[in-house]
């Protein structure tokens, strides 16, 4: 305060600048009137709360993973690899934030689940097309998977352009063949929509990477970012298996599946199988 100035001054100037009326205000610019006023529990239970919002807060966490999965696989295809880098490695932190998220779920019992799950009809995070994007965006392919959201057009359009496009992994070793390496030309163009078959081969040319990393730095990284988001989502999946094991136990699922044995089989799915092989030969 200058000499000048008297308190009373301050006070009206401090008052003025909390004045929002005329201005875009925080709530404003993040619609947090649509977001506070988007969960409606359907039981009387007070934990539907925390069930409603971990699984919203879920799919928003995903939005940005889509976001940043979307943009890394152009930018490998582009060969624009340091900002794919930095992409892949937000979505690896996504995740790790999601692996956390099932703390807070955890801490719902079973007797406060099996109060509200009758409200929950046949609703069920197997139908997330958020998450069922992601899984086909990075190589699990399943055209099976492409049913439950068959009730909604535009819905199952935004999945079946994910289930039909290259993967991460498909454009990576496009991006190994534009290297000089030698992937085979079957794996350069194939029909997208079928689940991967490891190959030796391709180990081969990702052996010739990691053996190598001085000339083929950027791949190296690239083959690292890949483990290290195989390792975050390996990490996701089994925290969603021990939760729900956990809370329900191996009761069949609200989607129809057969719920914790279900979740154990995607444990088995490798998404990236050269790269974590190649540790075995190097």
């Amino acid at each position: 305060m200058s000499q000048n100035e008297r308190p009373e001054d301050i006070v009206r100037q401090e008052k003025a600048q909390l004045d929002f009326a005329r201005d875009m205000t925080y709530g404003d610019y993040l619609h947090l009137d649509e977001v506070l006023g988007a969960q409606h529990p359907m039981s009387p239970e007070h934990n539907e709360m925390l069930f409603i919002i971990q699984h919203q807060t879920s799919e928003l966490w995903m939005k940005l993973m889509l976001h940043e999965l979307r943009a890394a696989i152009a930018n490998v295809a582009a060969d624009r690899l340091q900002p794919a880098f930095k992409m892949l490695a937000r979505v690896s932190k996504i995740m790790e934030q999601l692996v956390h998220a099932w703390d807070v779920l955890a801490t719902m019992t079973p007797p406060e689940y099996s109060a509200l799950r009758p409200y929950l009809a046949r609703s069920s995070g197997f139908q997330s097309y958020q998450y069922r994007q992601i899984e086909f965006l990075l190589g699990n392919k399943n055209a099976a998977m492409l049913k439950p959201h068959a009730h909604r057009a535009d819905l199952l359009a935004q999945v079946q352009s994910a289930y039909e496009a290259p993967s991460l992994y498909d454009e990576a070793l496009r991006l190994l063949a534009r290297n000089g390496l030698d992937v085979p030309a079957d794996y350069l163009e194939r029909d997208w929509t079928q689940p991967y078959q490891s190959s030796a081969a391709v180990e081969a040319a990702w052996l010739t990477v990691y053996r190598d990393t001085d000339r083929y730095w950027a791949l190296y990284q690239l083959g690292e970012k890949l483990t290290d988001l195989e390792d975050a989502f390996r990490l996701w999946r089994f925290r969603h298996v021990t939760t729900v094991e956990r809370v329900i136990g191996f009761k069949r699922g609200t989607g129809g599946t057969s719920g914790v044995d279900y979740l154990r089989r995607m444990l088995e799915v490798v998404l990236f199988p050269e790269i974590w092989k190649l540790r075995t030969d190097l």
